[in-house]
């Protein structure tokens, strides 16, 4: 016959097979176990020896299939219903079959019948044979064999039936493979799948999720056994946001009011109150006009509105201080965190408009965010009109684009005596007098009538205090007894009546040994003056903003040289500088606590300094509680030169005293090692923390960090101090995020000679070319302006995450740049209002910079004012600026994934990338967010870098779409 049987079925796949048969082997008509007319192939020839048949198949495609199935269906006669059967008569067959790639000639009677190297299936013995014949033919026992081979290689293959001296007929040979159908799953399509070359063997297939479905679990995959049977399934989809499932296989898109905010087996929900969609696979509905939803808000939270103005406000004004309360809104806009702001405006009749209140007014519990109806604010000046507003905010305000509602109300201070006289300083002393200096308070309330002292030996009670009075903010107390320490207050007058007194401080007189050194070392200086015949008469002329300066060799005039600035014109703190005292060590003992060293234990090393280690550790100040601090040590074999550079920080961190400046504790200089103790900031240094923390904070908490920063240079620049070195590394942060300004080890102070202080440093001196100014760098001639200038570069390290300015140019390049008006391009995500005050601040000409000031109050508006921050600076490509395209890498310098993650600084991912099979950068061009998700980059700021430097590669791609292929 030229086909045997072909049988279709879902998990077998058949083949058709033809066949060629040798001169023994008969093709005869016969009947099947039906008796249905059928044509049989045929052979028996028991009564002939070494009876040797073959049949062979035509040649068969094998369709790809490894392994092949051969369904046999024959019958055999019993040798022992044979007549005289002779021994040769057998009662089975034998199976062949042989591989090739194309077709061979298999004419009758050809080499190939006998010669082909074939391999053996098996030998197929019958189940049951047949003996008898009836009138309508042989009594048919049909015998039904399958049987397999593999692994197949080539393109396909012949069989073979070898009969050695059976009585057999082949009524049927079916040969066909095994696969699985193609089946969805998990909403994850899989497709038809060969089985493998052995039964045993289990074939992986892929899934692929059906639409609008996503991956849960990677990677999706179902195992194919040897039976055409899915087995094992592993990972699965499930519908997409917008998306909810529907039969099990099917996602199917929310109709309109309805939304699915997740991927997920979730069902759509209707929308919230005051929101609706209008489209179909909505993933949240959006606000009708009015209501918003807050950024914390979820998407199956209700849309709500802003509140209405606060209600009834009341102020209850004690001289100088006021409280003010007030009703909550009528109206809360359906929310419960509605808080409060206080915008303070100080009026004045020899001003056309109110300005903001001074910086030191303070606010009880807090100026913003209040949460209750009531706040006490105090240190305003007496007899002053002011008006409040009291804004009400809750999680949407910033949505709306109406400014809060708020409520105002006038008040006038009262008449009030002066504050405290913050500090006094000992000018000169004698063995029986001492000279006394303080600055005026901070807040006069008026003119300053006079001023009284209080004084008594140390061993004594107030009740043995003296009384003095002065006109001016100098006094002389004498009578006093020769080297006994006594305590001293000061308190100032106006018309409103006396102030607090100051707090006690302790001055002492010369002992006598002390005061006969002291005429030894002035005798020469004396003697030397007569013998030149020369007087100098020195007139002084009271200017009230200006403190004369006096150079003798007395005490007073020694004193009068460390006075860095004074004024009696308005209140001003008094700063000493403690590099004008002859001997350094007075300077430490006058600014810093000397700390016993048993207060003091060691815990481990955070760093190292340019004296010494710097360790974590605990001190424990005798009847006060435990708290952490850095200590910062001297290493041994130190040169005094190095001991007193090492203290002259400490010396000057002592005048300090704002919430942004790092705070000391003080020292250890009575025992080894020599120690700084400074309070302790558990994120460490602000460049570090940025580059572990990327994408980690929102702009907001950024410009927060800033302010912090600008609040402290304000504070030093307000001070005449420059810091010299502004820099990320410089500035310390703990564990709330407040940033402080710390490391002044390049600070000096700025003599307030002229109009603009300078500082010139000594030539060839370090100067960190990144972050200064170009008349620094040019002339080493620093000002507060150069500090705002560093400021700006800090402001762009803050928002790039600690990225390095100017990356990896050469400090020569950065100054030729500089010098060309080449600056720094926005970082990524930048605001356009925050790039445009880093270039305010990186002005050439430095009169045109901001003050600090001004960097406070306009950050302090963006806080305000989130909406500000909404535009995001670009970077214009301009080819004759190379600097401001350095923030965009050229990727057809790259030649591998690995190169292009170290560029903009994802390294981490590099092995993440490589086992997905992102394993070259046009793979790499075509990656989509939720490719990152499924690899596993799941931080939103990382996924933004990334997704930012595939656009920029597809962009230069299509610029030069040979340069990466």
């Amino acid at each position: 016959m030229d086909h045997l049987s072909v049988v279709t079925c879902l998990t077998l796949t058949c083949l058709c097979v033809c066949c060629v048969c040798s001169p023994q082997w008969e093709e005869v008509s016969g009947y099947d176990e039906n008796l249905n007319t059928i044509r049989t192939y045929q052979v028996c020839n028991v009564f002939e020896p070494s009876q040797n048949n073959w049949l062979l198949t035509t040649f068969i495609d094998r369709r790809g299939a490894q392994r092949v199935y051969v369904e046999m269906r024959f019958t055999v006669r019993d040798c022992s219903s044979i007549p005289s059967v002779p021994g040769s008569c057998k009662e089975t067959f034998n199976l062949y079959y042989y591989e090739t790639d194309s077709v061979i000639a298999t004419t009758k009677g050809t080499a190939f019948w006998m010669e082909a190297p074939y391999l053996k299936v098996d030998t197929i013995a019958a189940d049951e044979s047949f003996s008898q014949v009836d009138f309508g033919g042989r009594l048919m026992k049909v015998n039904t064999e399958v049987r397999s081979f593999g692994p197949l290689s080539h393109n396909g293959f012949y069989l073979a039936f070898q009969d050695y001296g059976a009585c057999m007929s082949l009524l049927s040979v079916r040969v066909f493979h095994k696969k699985c159908p193609s089946v969805v799953q998990n909403f994850a399509i899989f497709p038809e799948t060969m089985t493998g070359a052995e039964s045993t063997s289990l074939v992986i297939a892929r899934g692929t999720c059906i639409a609008n479905s996503e991956e849960v679990d990677f990677p999706i995959k179902l195992y194919c056994n040897g039976d055409g049977e899915w087995m094992v399934p592993i990972g699965s989809c499930t519908c997409k946001a917008g998306f909810e499932p529907d039969n099990g296989n099917v996602c199917r898109a929310c109709p309109q009011g309805t939304f699915k905010s997740t991927q997920g087996p979730g069902l759509c929900l209707q929308c919230p109150p005051n929101s609706r969609s209008t489209v179909e696979a909505a993933t949240i509905c959006g606000c009708r006009n009015g209501y918003y939803r807050g950024d914390m808000d979820l998407p199956e939270a209700s849309c709500t509105s802003v509140p209405s103005g606060p209600r009834n406000v009341i102020s209850i004004v004690n001289e100088t201080s006021v409280i003010l309360e007030w009703h909550p809104p009528r109206e809360t806009g359906a929310r419960d965190d509605v808080t409060y702001n206080i915008v303070c405006r100080k009026c004045r009749a020899d001003r056309p408009s109110c300005s903001h209140c001074d910086d030191n007014v303070e606010y009880v519990p807090r100026q913003q965010g209040l949460t209750e109806t009531r706040v006490f604010i105090s240190n305003l000046w007496a007899h002053t009109p002011y008006t409040f507003e009291i804004h009400a905010f809750n999680g949407v305000t910033n949505k709306s684009p109406y400014p809060a509602q708020h409520v105002s109300i006038n008040i006038t201070t009262n008449q009030a005596a002066p504050s405290m006289v913050p500090i006094m300083h000992q000018v000169s002393s004698t063995m029986k007098s001492f000279t006394l200096s303080w600055p005026q308070p901070e807040q006069p309330n008026g003119i300053i009538l006079d001023y009284e002292l209080r004084y008594y030996e140390k061993d004594h009670t107030e009740l043995n205090s003296t009384m003095v009075r002065s006109q001016t903010n100098t006094a002389r107390v004498e009578g006093l007894r020769p080297g006994i320490m006594y305590m001293v207050q000061v308190r100032a007058r106006t018309v409103a009546g006396f102030g607090k007194y100051s707090s006690k401080q302790f001055f002492q007189t010369l002992t006598d040994d002390e005061y006969k050194s002291e005429l030894r070392e002035q005798l020469p200086l004396i003697a030397g003056s007569a013998a030149a015949g020369v007087v100098f008469l020195v007139s002084l002329v009271a200017i009230s903003i200006v403190c004369s300066r006096k150079r003798a060799y007395m005490k007073e005039t020694i004193y009068s040289d460390k006075l860095q600035h004074c004024s009696t014109g308005r209140a001003m703190k008094i700063y000493i500088d403690p590099f004008t005292y002859e001997d350094p060590n007075e300077a430490v003992r006058e600014f810093a606590k000397e700390i016993d060293v048993s207060c003091v234990k060691i815990e481990e090393v955070i760093g190292a300094g340019e004296f010494g280690e710097v360790y974590k550790g605990r001190l424990k100040p005798s009847g006060k509680r435990e708290l952490y601090v850095a200590i910062k040590t001297l290493k041994a074999g130190y040169v005094e030169k190095q001991r007193r550079d090492f203290l002259s920080e400490a010396s000057i961190m002592g005048q300090f005293d704002h919430p942004n400046i790092i705070r000391l504790e003080g020292v250890v200089t009575k025992s080894r090692p020599v120690m700084i103790i400074t309070e302790f900031m558990e994120n460490g240094a602000l460049d570090s923390f940025l580059r572990q923390n990327d994408g980690q904070f929102t702009v907001i908490q950024l410009v927060g960090m800033m302010r912090g920063i600008a609040a402290g240079m304000k504070y030093l620049a307000e001070m005449n101090y420059v810091h010299r070195d502004l820099a990320a590394r410089n500035i310390l942060v703990n564990s709330n995020l407040v940033c402080k300004v710390s490391d002044f080890g390049l600070s000096r102070y700025l003599q307030d000679d002229t109009s603009d202080p300078i500082y010139t440093s000594s030539l060839g001196g370090k100067i960190p070319v990144r972050w200064t100014a170009p008349e620094a760098i040019a002339y080493r001639k620093f000002t507060s302006a150069s500090d705002v200038w560093s400021y700006g570069i800090v402001m762009w390290e803050v928002m790039s995450f600690g990225e390095r300015p100017y990356w990896d140019m050469s400090n020569q390049d950065v100054i030729n740049a500089i010098e060309q008006d080449y600056r720094l391009p926005p970082p990524m995500d930048c605001p356009t209002a925050l790039h445009q005050l880093m270039l305010d601040c990186w002005q050439k000409d430095r009169n045109a910079r901001p003050k600090f000031t001004d960097i406070v109050n306009t950050l302090d508006k963006m806080i305000r004012n989130p909406i500000s921050l909404k535009a995001v600076a670009t970077i214009t490509a301009v080819p004759s600026q190379p600097l401001l395209d350095r923030s965009i890498p050229d990727f057809t310098t790259f030649t591998s994934v690995e190169d292009w993650l170290g560029a903009i600084k994802m390294g981490q991912y590099r092995d993440t990338f490589l086992g997905s099979g992102f394993t070259s950068l046009p793979l790499v061009a075509q990656i989509s967010s939720e490719d990152l998700l499924r690899i596993g980059v799941t931080l939103a700021g990382h996924q933004k870098k990334i997704l930012s430097s595939v656009q920029s590669m597809r962009d230069q791609m299509a610029q030069s779409p040979t340069s990466m292929a």
